[in-house]
């Protein structure tokens, strides 16, 4: 797996939540949304921004546990219901959180709940969370969500470390029931162009699980256009919807969704 570099992913937090705000431009901020059902547009987009503060946070404070939210600076959202002013509260969150990841560089310490405690860890963290509720946020205001293949990739790499995470470190978490040789999963993204390997090997271990990339044969696969694959392995759209086709074990399938789960 190689990652796409610390630069990168600080600029994706800024481009990423700038397409979020254009998804939220003339929504109904009100409306829930259908893949967070908890949430109204308005939440989902102070989730996303509060995410963004939280984690500069940490960054600049170089802390050594975790933050309570309460003690991040403007964490909740502008006070007005003014859309405009949850915009530009959005925007001057991913700014800042980018220029603190960047300014500090990508080793730098600090506290995460993950298996890396850097900045760069946060730095992609954070491209992705943005890179995953701004599919939410397009879904709600109905309009069209796309996403970079290599960040779609990513997305995928990031999300099958922290099932593997979740599996080594809560015993509780749903995820450890994804065990057991001799049953995988091969994700085939259809639509990439030459030169990005977009397609997933993830295989069940007694241990938990493991993956690579590349073409090989599984129980199962989840096989179409990449951001419908990403889409679909984040449970954000059905594994059979839009150009998406699963082949050999659904159940297999179903039962990986269900429980590759954090938090």
């Amino acid at each position: 797996m190689t990652l796409l570099g610390h630069d990168r992913y600080c600029g994706e937090i800024v481009g990423q939540t700038a397409l979020l705000r254009s998804h939220l431009a003339g929504a109904d901020l009100g409306a829930t949304v259908p893949t967070c059902p908890d949430w109204t547009l308005r939440q989902l987009a102070v989730h996303v921004g509060e995410a963004h503060r939280w984690a500069e946070h940490i960054v600049r404070t170089r802390a050594a546990k975790s933050v309570p939210i309460e003690d991040v600076a403007d964490a909740g959202g502008p006070e007005s219901d003014d859309p405009a002013a949850l915009d530009a509260w959005l925007a001057e969150g991913a700014e800042k959180a980018a220029e603190t990841f960047r300014s500090v560089g990508a080793d730098t310490a600090a506290w995460s709940w993950a298996w890396e405690h850097t900045a760069g860890f946060w730095a992609r963290r954070m491209t992705h969370e943005t890179v995953i509720h701004r599919a939410d946020a397009a879904i709600a205001a109905g309009v069209t969500y796309e996403v970079a293949p290599e960040f779609a990739a990513d997305a995928i790499d990031e999300w099958l470390q922290i099932v593997r995470f979740a599996q080594e470190k809560y015993p509780s978490d749903a995820a450890t029931e994804l065990r057991g040789a001799g049953r995988s999963i091969h994700l085939h993204a259809t639509d990439t162009e030459r030169g990005l390997d977009a397609e997933w090997l993830i295989e069940f271990g007694d241990e938990g699980i493991d993956w690579r990339r590349g073409h090989e044969k599984a129980s199962v696969a989840l096989r179409g256009p990449l951001t419908e694959v990403l889409l679909a392995f984040y449970r954000r759209m059905a594994p059979d919807g839009g150009g998406l086709e699963v082949l050999g074990e659904r159940e297999l399938l179903d039962f990986w969704l269900e429980r590759a789960t954090f938090g």
